[in-house]
């Protein structure tokens, strides 16, 4: 058995004072205890140093300044990993604390040392406790309430399975607190289906996420794989029926043709420092094909880039894909448009592909 990734959001983790549901951890933390012993590794991915910093400073509000929200973080994190490790080792577990950054999962060296890293924990047979490092995070560069970071994590081990724990029993059609006619989403098995209700971004008081996030990190999880279930974590064995696959919750089939997990990382991690525009021969060969990008299908070229850096590829307004690039955004300035002989001429040293076929993913 392989691990099961569980996060845990604000509306869990603290109430609306910014204490720390003790409570419920200690429930959850039974069912963690319990997946250990059926020879699962549980990982733990959590929300809730930023409320649990406004609870000990006595802030009414969430911050919205970055300062107050780092500041509140730092206030917060220690505190919450201890609840986690005291209730843990209460049951038999070792824990670790891991922050994590945005940075840790776009840098592909530092996506790989973060593997190594919570690979050997687990062999170890201690349950990492993870968060975003948001006291040294931005508001340009930040998972949202832990999602993505949830599915990044299970990407990066392989999971069997992510599990979103919130304060909502599941997906519904439309938010039940306002409509009383919306009914729970029990099985997605394609996001086509859910192109109709309405996923909003309602969140807690105290947290940054709401339903979207949670669907977009299913998104990222199911086309790796890996099974992701959406649960009410506030109701006793919902993480433990979540986990063994019964029904409960909304669950995510996993996607069939899944991506490479280099890919994946291409994908979902590294980040975009600009677009190239192609022309209709160019977009129908990537989406078609799976070719490379040559210069000769480039039209246009937005942004500054460095080689190696990754680009948005678009076509008439569309998005086709993304890649890692070969060229400078000056560089591709001076050869768009050209064929290959004539690009050599211009960069003697230049690779034929703007972009190589093994570095591309379609959006």
């Amino acid at each position: 058995m392989g691990p099961v990734v569980v996060k845990l959001g604000s509306s869990i983790v603290a109430d609306d004072r910014g204490d720390v549901r003790v409570d419920v951890l200690a429930r959850i933390c039974d069912e963690l205890a319990e997946l250990r012993g059926s020879g699962r590794q549980p990982v733990v991915v959590t929300s809730g140093a930023i409320a649990r910093g406004m609870g000990v400073m006595q802030l009414p509000l969430r911050p919205r300044a970055m300062d107050e929200l780092q500041a509140a973080s730092a206030v917060g994190q220690g505190k919450l990993y201890q609840v986690y490790d005291e209730l843990l080792r209460a049951r038999g577990l070792q824990t670790a604390q891991v922050l994590l950054t945005f940075f840790d999962m776009s840098a592909r060296t530092h996506y790989l040392n973060a593997r190594q890293t919570l690979r050997k924990l687990l062999d170890w047979h201690v349950v990492p406790v993870i968060n975003e490092n948001d006291t040294t995070t931005t508001d340009e560069i930040s998972f949202g309430d832990n999602d993505f970071l949830a599915a990044q994590v299970a990407i990066l081990i392989a999971a069997e399975r992510l599990v979103l724990l919130t304060d909502a029993e599941g997906l519904f059609t439309a938010d039940p607190r306002v409509d009383p006619a919306a009914r729970l989403v029990s099985e997605v098995t394609s996001f086509d289906q859910l192109d109709d209700l309405a996923i909003g971004h309602a969140t807690s008081p105290l947290g940054s996420g709401g339903m979207r996030s949670k669907v977009v990190a299913a998104e990222m999880a199911t086309a790796a794989g890996i099974p992701t279930v959406i649960a009410g974590g506030l109701r006793e064995g919902a993480l433990l029926a979540a986990a063994s696959g019964e029904q409960v919750g909304t669950r995510f089939a996993a996607q069939s043709g899944r991506y490479s997990s280099f890919k994946l990382w291409l994908k979902y991690a590294k980040p975009v420092r600009g677009r190239v525009v192609v022309d209709a021969g160019a977009a129908r060969a990537l989406r078609e094909g799976g070719t490379s990008l040559l210069p000769v299908g480039i039209i246009d070229v937005a942004g500054e880039f460095d080689a190696g850096d990754a680009v948005e590829v678009a076509f008439d307004g569309e998005l086709v894909g993304k890649g890692i690039c070969n060229y400078s955004a000056v560089e591709l300035r001076r050869v768009r448009g050209l064929k290959s002989v004539d690009v050599r001429e211009r960069l003697p040293r230049a690779t034929e592909e703007a972009v190589h076929r093994d570095y591309f993913v379609l959006a």
